[in-house]
């Protein structure tokens, strides 16, 4: 008898009880990423999120409020992670190079990572025949490799959406991970049909579009989400490895109101107690079971993780 609701073949169906165990490098087993969303709109057309209502059309007014996030967000975002010595990775629109190079210029001073995120989020993957994704995807990809001397490792589509190809055609232009599928707290191997590709944990919840823009909710309550899943992540970590990645945009985040609450929440915890842990274990804890990481990380250790290739025996 065949089952009766329909499945992908991406991935088995493997609990977490049932995975061997394994450690970060260090013997670390809780690996923070901090993933910020630098993106570029169409004006008056296209996709985009209004701040205002769900499903309003595009207007100078929502573009101008997204286009806040490049002219002044991410600047404040950039400054306060140089402030408490923190990497990032960023997903960036390959049009960000046309529209606004400066802020591509300081995310390579910083030399932090590049997620190759679609050429614009005024436009996403749905419906795309195959040659059409791939085009879009190779130019992506092209764009960035000639800026950057290498190309992205890393990809994160607009607003999350792929076709039934997507997976296929990133490994076949040589991406190594993506952040499209948030059903883990671990990396996962990924089928395609020209081998495994990693999937690494992104929230949907340690979100702060998601939150803010969609849910409602205040940006004292975002950050305190943030370290309360900081806070149980690291008592759960050791009995399994885990990733935590919190994602902000720059348009969201980049507001001084809210951006004044995560400097103050931050410096808290990474100054006098490196984000706190339940029974005062604090900046010791951190230290030796914590560790910051750049997707990017991930794909290179990946075969040295016993709960990688368990997942990768059923090829």
């Amino acid at each position: 008898m065949k089952p009766l609701l329909p499945q992908h073949g991406r991935y088995d169906f493997v609990p977490l009880p049932e995975r061997k165990d394994y450690s970060w490098p260090g013997g670390k087993r809780l690996a923070f990423l901090l993933t910020t969303n630098v993106e570029w709109f169409a004006y008056g057309a296209g996709l985009g999120h209004d701040p205002a209502k769900t499903g309003e059309p595009q207007t100078h007014r929502n573009y101008s409020w997204r286009d806040y996030g490049n002219r002044i967000g991410v600047w404040r975002l950039l400054d306060l992670f140089d402030e408490l010595k923190l990497p990032a990775a960023h997903n960036t629109n390959s049009l960000l190079y046309d529209y606004a190079p400066q802020i591509m210029a300081a995310i390579r001073k910083r030399g932090d990572e590049v997620v190759a995120h679609g050429r614009t989020n005024a436009e996403n993957l749905r419906g795309l025949w195959q040659p059409d994704e791939e085009r879009i995807l190779r130019e992506v990809t092209e764009t960035i490799a000639r800026h950057e001397g290498r190309a992205p490792e890393g990809w994160m589509g607009p607003g999350a959406y792929e076709t039934a190809h997507t997976p296929d055609l990133l490994k076949e232009l040589g991406y190594k991970y993506l952040m499209d599928w948030p059903m883990d707290d671990q990396p996962v191997w990924l089928r395609t049909r020209s081998g495994p590709l990693l999937s690494v944990p992104y929230p949907i919840e340690l979100n702060d579009s998601q939150a803010i823009v969609h849910r409602k909710q205040d940006a004292a309550g975002f950050c305190d989400m943030v370290v309360d899943q900081f806070d149980e992540m690291i008592e759960q970590c050791e009995r399994h490895p885990l990733v935590m990645n919190v994602s902000v945009h720059s348009y969201v985040f980049g507001q001084p109101f809210r951006l004044g609450v995560c400097a103050a929440r931050s410096s808290t915890a990474c100054s006098t107690r490196r984000l706190p842990a339940p029974g005062g274990r604090g900046r010791a804890t951190w230290r030796r079971t914590a560790t910051c990481w750049s997707p990017g990380s991930f794909p290179s250790r990946a075969g040295k993780s016993a709960a990688y290739t368990r997942e990768s025996k059923s090829r």
